[in-house]
């Protein structure tokens, strides 16, 4: 599980946010092919079940590897009803909230999937913290 990862390539460089601030925003929700936010699933974003941070990915989840039971039910409890959001940042799209609702989408076969995208603008609004601490 615990691979090195390439933390550069996920653009976390703008400091940390609040997930609350994020929802309290008033955005339009579209429609995104899944195949343009998949990226995520390579970066190890979740603890395994041992406690050991930034250790599993969502492809460890999604095909049910060991250390993954926690992120499995996070997942399976995901609401779809809800959007992805997400923020363009180093030429991609980044997800700042709903990588388990992508995941789930992902495993029960769909290619699209609801997501509101969050103005660089707005970064202001929802950024509570200069940093990320990442391994």
């Amino acid at each position: 599980m615990a691979k090195k990862f390439d933390w550069d390539r996920v653009g976390l460089d703008f400091g940390n946010w609040e997930e609350e601030k994020i929802w309290a925003l008033d955005l339009p929700v579209v429609e995104m092919d899944i195949a343009d936010l998949i990226w995520h699933f390579d970066a190890p974003f979740w603890p395994s079940d041992h406690g050991e941070r930034w250790a599993i990915t969502p492809w460890d989840v999604i095909h049910e590897k060991e250390g993954t039971l926690n992120e499995q039910k996070n997942m399976e409890h995901a609401d779809l009803k809800y959007p992805i959001d997400i923020l363009q940042n180093k030429d991609r799209w980044l997800i700042l909230d709903g990588i388990h609702r992508l995941a789930k989408s992902y495993k029960l076969g769909y290619s699209k999937v609801n997501v509101r995208m969050i103005p660089r603008e707005k970064l202001s609004e929802i950024i509570v913290s200069d940093s990320i601490e990442l391994p």
